[in-house]
């Protein structure tokens, strides 16, 4: 299971030596990457170096309510600084506007600027209902995202079964799909696994592969 985790730290007071012993359990215990805020991309890279560990950087973070060229910037500088993922928050204010174009454009201006790197599209599905969730990930999907992602783990809510069952049947087999937030347990982990996902972002990734 520890090659589905993405092992996470966005907490706004981590520090610089919480995020090298991140780097340090997760080339430990085979995570398949480290999530990080965009400051700490540096570092990381730095840590991990010489391990097969990606680097994951969050983009727009925790609201999506940043402008189009702020995110298309914070992602490009994270992929020069040497993430080789990005997790980008949709502005979720103009999805619920259905402001279809704009969220798109949001979307596909972050994929170009990743120059080839997957983007995860954080829909927070917790702020949704079934019609947006649909929408949301039928436009990541159409800009050119590679997953779709539950939440930030800052918003109401986190990943269902029932919104990883959802988001499966929206987005086809060969999409990717990244369950985040509230999950803390083996069998939970084990449950967005067996319901479609594809991949899992956690603080807990320790406990739940101990």
């Amino acid at each position: 299971m520890a090659g589905y985790i993405d092992h996470t730290l966005l907490k706004p007071e981590a520090t610089e030596q919480q995020i090298i012993e991140l780097c340090h359990e997760a080339v430990e215990y085979g995570f398949y990457s480290v999530c990080i805020n965009p400051s700490y991309v540096k570092t990381a890279v730095h840590a991990l170096n010489g391990s097969t560990v990606k680097v994951c950087c969050v983009v727009g973070f925790p609201l999506g309510a940043t402008t189009t060229s702020v995110k298309a910037y914070e992602t490009a500088e994270a992929i020069k600084n040497g993430a080789t993922e990005i997790d980008m928050v949709l502005h979720i204010g103009a999805l619920k506007e259905q402001k279809e174009d704009y969220v798109l454009a949001d979307i596909a201006a972050v994929v170009r600027a990743a120059a080839g790197a997957p983007v995860k599209v954080i829909i927070e599905t917790g702020l949704l209902t079934k019609t947006e969730k649909i929408l949301a990930c039928n436009l990541a999907k159409q800009a050119g995202a590679s997953f779709v992602k539950t939440s930030t783990g800052f918003g109401p809510g986190g990943a269902t079964v029932a919104d990883i069952q959802l988001m499966r049947e929206t987005v086809g087999s060969e999409f990717g799909i990244k369950a985040s937030g509230g999950v803390r347990s083996a069998e939970t982990a084990r449950e967005m696994l067996n319901a479609g996902a594809t991949r899992i972002g956690t603080s807990s990734g320790v406990l739940i592969i101990s």
